[in-house]
This record gives C-alpha cells, sequence and structure tokens, in this order.
C-alpha cells in the first residue's frame, strides 16, 4: 500500500474541497468480509486530476458523476479520478472489503469465552480505505452520515447517537465536520452501563464474557469521566463539541486507546479481570483524560500534517496528567509520569532515530533527518518523543510563560480553528497573542531540537559562602527549582527540605552560578519538582547523600528525580549497574509511592538484570531482586488495602518474575495463595506457570499439563495469551519450533492475531536458555523482514520489539542486524525498531564492557 506523499496530500488539498459522506456498511456477510459503500460529495477548484484511496477486497463499482469508473484502475490502493472540471461532483464506490486480524482497519474478533464475536474500526493513520473508500488526509475534513446493517441482536456504536430502525438496521447520527481517521464503528453484543452527563448520553462498553469486570469499575470510571469532563469545561471555553461520549473496551487493541470523537476505544485490559495497583488505576484515569483531551486537541482542531502530531500527543499527554491531578483522587500524577513515561522520552530522544518534537517540512537532508515526508513515516513517530518529551516540553513552557497566558493561548487557538486544521505556526501565533514573551524563540529551541540536555551541580565553599555551579551541556533554556536538602540530626536516614529555589539556565552551553551562606547542604537535586526536560546529575558529596538516603527524601517526585536521575547515569556508564541494585535493595523496602517501586524494579529487573550485567552476575542480581521482595512481603504482613496492598501485590510480582528456583512459587501455585495474601487470581497464576515454564520447574509433559488445566480453568482471550506465551517458554525444542512457526507465518489466515503474535513472542527469548535458542538468532534476521512485508505494519513493529532477540547481549547479534538493516528488505516500521533495538544493543555491551573494566 503506497505511502500518501506530503506534497501529494498539498496538491489534492489545494484541488478539492470534501463536504459529505454517506457510508453504509454491512457486517453481516460472514467472519471474513464485510460490505461497503461510500457516497462522496466534494468540490473541485479547478480543472484537475486527483485520485481516492480504496483498499478493498474486490470493488464491484464506481461512478463519478453518474460515469462508470473502470474497477480494474484501481492501483494497488488508488483509484484514479480525471478530467474533473471545477464545480460540485459526486464519487459512488461499492465493494468487498476484508475484516483485519491485526488491529488495523475494521478489526474483528471472537471472543473464545463466549463465541460471541466483535468488529471495531482503528482507522489512524491512513487505515480509513481498509473500511471504506476516502480522500484519507486529515485536512480534508467533511460531514460523515453512517448507516450500519448488522445481526439483528448486535448493538451498534459510533462517533455520533446510535439508533436503529428495522432489527438490525442502524443510523448513526451526522458527525460534524472531523478528519477521516477519526471515523469509529463497533458493533457486537456488548455490554453497557449507560449514563446521562451534562445533558449528554454517556456509556461505557464491553464484550460480554467482561461484564461483571467493568460492573465492579463502572462508578469509578464513569466518576472520572465526569470528573475530567467538568474540569476541561472549566479551562477550555470552547464546549465539548460532540453529542455523545462513549467509551468502549475493545479486544487485541494495539495501542492503549484512540480518541475517535464521541467514541473512544480503549485496550480492553484497562477492565481489570485480575487485581491492581493504585498506580494502575491511576494510569487507566490518565488515559481517559488524555482521551477526552483530544476532543478539543486533535478532533475540534486537527493537525494540517503529521508532521504536527504532537499538537495532537503532546498536549493530550500533558493535559491528561495535569487534569487528572486537579479533578480527582489523583494527586501524584506527576510521579508516575516522571517514572513512567519520561524515561520513554529521554531513551527515544538519544537513539540514531531520535526527531525533532516538531520536525520541520522539507527534502531529506543531512541536517534535517525526519521530514514526515509522507504517512509510512509519520507513523513511525508516535513515540516517546512525541508524548513524553513533548508533554515534558509543555510544562517547561507553562513554567516558563504562567499557566493563565498559556491557557488563554490555548484557548485563542481553539476559537480561530474550531472544526478546522492548523499548524504549529498557527499555535504558535495563538500563545504570542497571550504573552509578551517570545514564544517563536521558545519553540525554535524546544520544539524544532533533537537530544537531551545535562544539568550538572558543582558546590563549592569560599570564605562565608558556598557557591552553586550548574553546568549546562545543550541548547535549550531551562527554567527549574533547586532542592538543598540536609540530613535530619535526629534521624540519620531523613532529608529536611532545607530551600528549594527557582534558577534560569541560558540556552548557550556554559556555568550558571548562585551563591549562599555557608554550610553547604547534604544533598543538591537539580531539577526538583521535575518540570523540565534534562538529565541531571549529582556533585560527589550529593551522590553519597542519595546512597544513604534516598528513601528519606520527603517528597516522592523527588524521590522520581533522583531514580531516574541514577537510571540515566546507568545507561550513560556513569553508575555501575552493581551501584543502581544496591540502592534498590537498600531504599525500596522503605518506598512508599507505588510508581516509584514499580518504576525501579521494573528497570531493575528488565534492563540491568537481563541486559547491562554479564551474564555470570544476572543470577546474583535476581537473588537480589527476590530478597528485595522478599523485605516488602515481610513489611506489608497482616490486612493490606490501599497502597500497602499496592506495595504488596508489586512484591510479589517481582519476586516471580526474578524466581531462580521454583522453590516458594510453585508452592503458592499450589496453595492458590500468597501467605498472608493476595490469593491467586488469573494473572498471578499465569505468571507463575510463565516462569515455571521458563525455568523447566518439572518433566515437560506435567508443565504442559499445567498450563493446559489452566487454559480449561481460564478459555478467555487472555487466557489463550497465557497459554500461548507459556507453551513457548518450555525449554524444548519442539516448543520452541512451534512458537517459531506460529510467529513467523506470512499466511495472513493462518498467522497469530497481534496480541498471541506478542504474547508467543515474550515467552520465547528467555535469557535461561541461550543455548536452546542461539540457531534461531541468525533465523529471526531472515524472517522478521517476510512477516513485516507479508502482514503489514502493526506486526512489523510487535515483529521488531517483542520477537527481537534483544537477551543476545553480544557482537554477532548486532552484525547480523547491522546486515539487516544493510540489504534494505525491511519495511519502514520494522526498520525503525530494528535501528533502536541495535542502538540499544550498543548501549547494553558498552555498559558490560565499562562494568568489566571496573
Amino acid at each position: 500500500m503506497p505511502a500518501l506523499q506530503r506534497d501529494e496530500a498539498q496538491t489534492r488539498a489545494q484541488l478539492i474541497d470534501v463536504h459529505h459522506y454517506d457510508i453504509a456498511l454491512d457486517l453481516t456477510r460472514g467472519a471474513d468480509r464485510f460490505g461497503s459503500h461510500t457516497v462522496i460529495q466534494f468540490t473541485a477548484r479547478t480543472a484537475g486530476d486527483t485520485f481516492v484511496e480504496l483498499k478493498p477486497a474486490e470493488l464491484h463499482s464506481a461512478t463519478l458523476d453518474g460515469r462508470p469508473l473502470d474497477p480494474a484502475a484501481l492501483d494497488d490502493n488508488r483509484l484514479p479520478l480525471t478530467d474533473l472540471t471545477p464545480g460540485a461532483h459526486e464519487l459512488r464506490l461499492d465493494a468487498t472489503m476484508c475484516y483485519s486480524r491485526t488491529g488495523e482497519g475494521m478489526h474483528r474478533f471472537t471472543d473464545p469465552a463466549d463465541g460471541e464475536s466483535y468488529v471495531y474500526t482503528q482507522l489512524f493513520l491512513d487505515d480509513v480505505q481498509r473500511v471504506f473508500g476516502a480522500f484519507d488526509q486529515p485536512d480534508l475534513k467533511a460531514v460523515f452520515a453512517l448507516t450500519v446493517t448488522a445481526p439483528t441482536d448486535w448493538t451498534v456504536l459510533g462517533n455520533g447517537i446510535a439508533t436503529q430502525g428495522d432489527p438490525g438496521h442502524w443510523t448513526l447520527a451526522p458527525t460534524p465536520l472531523i478528519s477521516t481517521y477519526l471515523v469509529a464503528v463497533a458493533a457486537g453484543r456488548w455490554h453497557s452501563v449507560r449514563t446521562e452527563h451534562a445533558g449528554l448520553p454517556f456509556g461505557i462498553h464491553c464484550r460480554r464474557s467482561l461484564a461483571p469486570h467493568l460492573d465492579a469499575d463502572a462508578e469509578e470510571i464513569l466518576d472520572l469521566t465526569r470528573r475530567c469532563f467538568d474540569r476541561y469545561h472549566e479551562i477550555f471555553e470552547e464546549p465539548y463539541p460532540f453529542d455523545s461520549y462513549d467509551q468502549a473496551f475493545v479486544p487485541e487493541f494495539n495501542a492503549g486507546a484512540m480518541e475517535n470523537p464521541g467514541l473512544v476505544t480503549f485496550r480492553d485490559e484497562f477492565v481489570f479481570r485480575s487485581a491492581v495497583t493504585d498506580t494502575e488505576r491511576q494510569t487507566r484515569g490518565m488515559v481517559i483524560a488524555h482521551e477526552m483531551a483530544h476532543m478539543w486537541f486533535g478532533d475540534l482542531v486537527t493537525l494540517q500534517w503529521w508532521d504536527d502530531i504532537w499538537l495532537n500527543e503532546s498536549f493530550a499527554e500533558y493535559m491528561g496528567y495535569q487534569v487528572l491531578s486537579e479533578a480527582t483522587r489523583f494527586r501524584d500524577t506527576w510521579t508516575d509520569f516522571a517514572v513512567a513515561r519520561k524515561g520513554w522520552g529521554y531513551d527515544a530522544d538519544q537513539r540514531p532515530s531520535t526527531h525533532p518534537v516538531a520536525p520541520a517540512p522539507g527534502p531529506f537532508t543531512p541536517a534535517h533527518p525526519d521530514p514526515v515526508s509522507d504517512t509510512a513515516s509519520a507513523l513511525l513517530n508516535f513515540d516517546g518523543i512525541s508524548y513524553a518529551k513533548g508533554a515534558s516540553a509543555l510544562r517547561q513552557l507553562v513554567a516558563w510563560m504562567g499557566e493563565k497566558d498559556f491557557l488563554a493561548g490555548i484557548n485563542d487557538h481553539f476559537a480561530r480553528h474550531r472544526f478546522g486544521n492548523a499548524a504549529l505556526a498557527d499555535f504558535l501565533d495563538s500563545l504570542g497573542r497571550a504573552t509578551d514573551r517570545d514564544v517563536h524563540a521558545w519553540a525554535a529551541r524546544w520544539l524544532r531540537t533533537t537530544g537531551v540536555d545535562t544539568l550538572t551541580p558543582e558546590a563549592a565553599t569560599g570564605g562565608d559562602t558556598w557557591h552553586l555551579d550548574v553546568h549546562h551541556s545543550g541548547s535549550r533554556p531551562h527554567r527549574i527549582a533547586v532542592g538543598a536538602y540536609d540530613q535530619d540530626l535526629t534521624d540519620p536516614g531523613r532529608l529536611v527540605l532545607r530551600d528549594r529555589f527557582e534558577l534560569d539556565i541560558p540556552a548557550e552551553e556554559g556555568r550558571t552560578r548562585r551563591a549562599f551562606p555557608k554550610p553547604a547542604p547534604d544533598l543538591l537535586v537539580l531539577n526538583d519538582g521535575d518540570l523540565t526536560y534534562a538529565k541531571v546529575r549529582f556533585d560527589p558529596a550529593s551522590w553519597q547523600t542519595v546512597a544513604r538516603s534516598l528513601s528519606g527524601l520527603p517528597d516522592p517526585l523527588t524521590r522520581a528525580v533522583v531514580w531516574n536521575a541514577a537510571r540515566d547515569m546507568v545507561r550513560d556508564g556513569a553508575l555501575a549497574p552493581t551501584a543502581y541494585l544496591d540502592a534498590a535493595r537498600t531504599h525500596l523496602p522503605h518506598e512508599t509511592d507505588l510508581a516509584i517501586l514499580q518504576g525501579v524494579l521494573a528497570f531493575a529487573r528488565t534492563q540491568i538484570a537481563d541486559h547491562y550485567l554479564p551474564a555470570a552476575a544476572r543470577h546474583t542480581a535476581l537473588t537480589t531482586l527476590t530478597a528485595l521482595s522478599r523485605d516488602i512481603l515481610r513489611r506489608t504482613e497482616g490486612p493490606a488495602h490501599g497502597t500497602e496492598a499496592g506495595l504488596r501485590l508489586t512484591a510479589v510480582r517481582a519476586f516471580i518474575d526474578s524466581a531462580t528456583t521454583p522453590e516458594g512459587i510453585q508452592d503458592w501455585l499450589d496453595d492458590g495463595s500468597v501467605p498472608g495474601g493476595p490469593h491467586l487470581d488469573p494473572e498471578l497464576r499465569w505468571r507463575i506457570l510463565g516462569r515455571l515454564a521458563t525455568l523447566g520447574a518439572g518433566p515437560l509433559d506435567a508443565l504442559r499439563a499445567a498450563i493446559d488445566a489452566e487454559l480449561a480453568r481460564d478459555p478467555g482471550a487472555t487466557g489463550r495469551e497465557g497459554a500461548a506465551r507459556c507453551h513457548a517458554a518450555l525449554p524444548d525444542p519442539a516448543a520452541k519450533q512451534a512458537a517459531w512457526d506460529a510467529l513467523f507465518t506470512t499466511d495472513e489466515h493462518a498467522g497469530l492475531s497481534n496480541y498471541l503474535f506478542i504474547a508467543t513472542a515474550t515467552g520465547f527469548w528467555a535469557p535461561e536458555q541461550h543455548e536452546l535458542l542461539r540457531p534461531y538468532v541468525a533465523r529471526y534476521f531472515t524472517a522478521a523482514p517476510a512477516l513485516a512485508a507479508a502482514r503489514g505494519p502493526a506486526l512489523a513493529a510487535a515483529a521488531g520489539r517483542q520477537a527481537f532477540p534483544d537477551t543476545f547481549v553480544e557482537d554477532e547479534t548486532l552484525r547480523l542486524g547491522e546486515a539487516c538493516l544493510a540489504d534494505g528488505q525491511a519495511t519502514p516500521a520494522l526498520r525503525r525498531k530494528l535501528v533502536d533495538q541495535l542502538d540499544d544493543l550498543r548501549r547494553a555491551l558498552k555498559i558490560r564492557a565499562a562494568a568489566d573494566a571496573r
């Protein structure tokens, strides 16, 4: 499917205006295909030629102004429209389309728990053509009116209020002007909880097998929705622009969620089947708030072209965390952002594939490496830069210009471009009308550049003062807070805030100095409060204090900044991985913030133990993590609720994942409970079985029987994924070959769905099984490009991420990967993942070499 080029989109937008789509979908034609009939009303400004996009199983007929077009003229996904005359035109397309099993276009899923089938659309970024014919670019907005024919016992949901006439025949209220990628339909025997708020119908929906779990959390979800909705109406002058607000939790969804106006779709893992921590509930709340922000950022005002995706995602990310903290019980959202999201941005920004938050348009040059010249390259930019770095930049912008002016600029932007399209320059103009600060210069420094600045403190004493010098390596200005802490004389493990002051760091590299009365503090924390996007370091005395007393810092956000700094120091070779583990062993048993505990344990387990430490040191690292987890379990013995229950659940998960022998976890599985709680729910049972399978704990036949018995106990989609992961993890040549064959078949009909693919790949590459897996490393670099070419971008991304042999931290893996890139066979989506994976591999090799040299 050829990617749409930016210049093609610009030419088409100059030629035509699109007004109205009438779309009729027939979902009663079986499990593989559906009917799609489209009527498009558009106007040509001048005479000329263009094309419409459509990717059908079969195009039955096409007419332009009543004149038949030859269906054979459809070239891949483009149907030429030639000899257009100025004025109004009507295009009619009748086609049969294919359901997807990869989460793209119209995805169809049959629930193994009860046999019920569900379909839903995911039309982002250019997948609308998999469902109906369209002029598929974001700046050709139109009104969409849909009718849907479905099985008579199904319910249909869409962007507007859905009404059923004759049984099985549904009409969706026409939309306001929206972009093609935002059209949404979901159909099936949904379990629904409906209410009304602010005069609008609200609803939440899931597949029927998840009904009890949605019902258990329905009030929490709806309360969060109402609170965020009301808060947005307090800060945005433009009212919610659509006629209803439905949230559908759909199966096998590739993203976290999608901001379809009036019908937000979420991955249905957010309908919790098993126990979760309060931080995980907060994450669900943030996603709800994030997608709701898109109703204004992205849906009401939409980007002109995909180089301004940050106008959608960065704003929704920032607003999601901010509004959740202001309107709900979740007050520490920025701690979670610091731990769970910011590292994603830092990592992405230090790879060869980095790009500006807002790439400037233009031809490819060495100085301009990512112009987002087509939709294929645009899709690659939905990463830690567009989300986490962009949101961090906005947080810094608010600190720099003030929240009042920032919100005034946003509201001016909405008023000027409502139901239209806008670019970065338009947004900066609106900000500039609200402030006397030079926002264009700020944007040039922050949004058009790449890389991460570094701030390093140096403390020196002289006379009656001590001096703080902040050394700046980078190119951006920063407004930061600096925290000065002393150790409590009555409790040496506790740190007390002496002072927190603001400091402006100029854009130019160099030194910023401040002088203070003696004595110097025990600890200096740059970027205290995490208001900017920069790596920070410590002076020697401060690091000694961190090593002794990190858990004694009173504010969790400050602790998150310190842990992030330690993480960056490990990745940059400035701190030994073992030193990070020592800090975790010392301080995590005293940690009270769930986001910090989860984030630090995840980094220690997945990065330090599996990648950064030499293979010979891995067993010791895992033993350290199980000992740490056991300490937390001892601390949380007894009835546990709220945070204590979350700490305990996190420790149980970490203990299971780090177990080096079946002792303990096998007993938990046999007893159905951890001593002192919790009882084992499906998530924990599958987690234990996966670890036992990886360890080869017992006869293979017995392990297979245990997996099959658990699947019989939990026969739904999540159970199937758990079983696939466990079977792939077995240390058995036949199991590995079967998993490999399932992963890398290029047959669309026999191939795994995305979720089963990821589950199988996750189980396959076990660090404990290197000798068994070694022959597959070279095979991967031949199999992955073939799979990506055959099955499209979503599977390509999964193949490049979850199926990559990243536990083989070896020069040979790097050599094979570089050869794969050099032969040019990888699709853009796979290539981007391979570039990132190989860069991470180089970093891990350097860290290991430095550890060996110490």
